[in-house]
C-alpha cells in the first residue's frame, strides 16, 4: 500500500505531531472552514469551539503515522470514525478538500521542517487512509439502506 521510503518519512514526522498536532488541526480547520466553507455544515461547531474536534483529529493523525506500517491496528478506531461520518454525512468527495487543507496546514505549522519530500508522503498517505475511510463508509452506508 505504502512504499518503505514513504512510511520512514511519516514516521519521521511523529515527534512533530505530537508537539504540534493539536495545532496543526486547529490550523487545518480554520483554512478549510476558510477556502471550503460549503463543508462547515457537516461538522458540529459546539466540538470545534471546545478544541474537542481538532484534539481528535491530532490523536487520529498521530495515530496513523506510529501505525502507518500496519494501518490494520487502527482499523478499530477507523470504524468508529467511520459511524461518525456516516451520521454526518460524510461523501467520498469530502476527502479531497480535506486532503488539500491538511497539506496546507501541515505547511503552515512546521514551516520549513515541512519538506517538499514530506508534504509528498504525507500526501501519498493521506490518499490511502482516505480510501480505507471512504471504503469502511460505503459499507457503513450500505448497511444502513438494508
Amino acid at each position: 500500500m505504502i512504499d518503505s521510503k514513504t512510511i520512514e518519512i511519516i514516521k519521521s514526522t511523529v515527534p512533530a505531531l505530537k508537539e504540534h498536532g493539536v495545532e496543526i488541526t486547529k490550523t487545518f480547520y480554520k483554512r478549510m472552514f476558510e477556502n471550503n466553507p460549503e463543508v462547515m455544515p457537516l461538522f458540529n461547531m459546539d466540538r470545534q469551539a471546545s478544541g474537542e474536534q481538532p484534539k481528535a483529529l491530532a490523536m487520529t493523525i498521530l495515530a496513523a503515522a506510529q501505525n502507518v506500517d500496519n494501518l490494520e491496528s487502527i482499523m478499530p478506531v477507523v470504524n468508529k470514525i467511520g459511524e461518525r461520518h456516516c451520521d454526518c454525512n460524510i461523501k467520498p468527495e469530502h476527502y479531497p478538500i480535506v486532503g488539500k487543507n491538511l497539506l496546507i496546514a501541515i505547511k503552515e505549522v512546521l514551516g520549513d521542517a515541512a519538506t517538499d519530500e514530506v508534504i509528498e508522503a504525507w500526501g501519498k498517505t493521506y490518499g490511502v487512509i482516505a480510501e480505507v475511510f471512504i471504503n469502511v463508509e460505503k459499507e457503513i452506508y450500505k448497511s444502513r439502506m438494508q
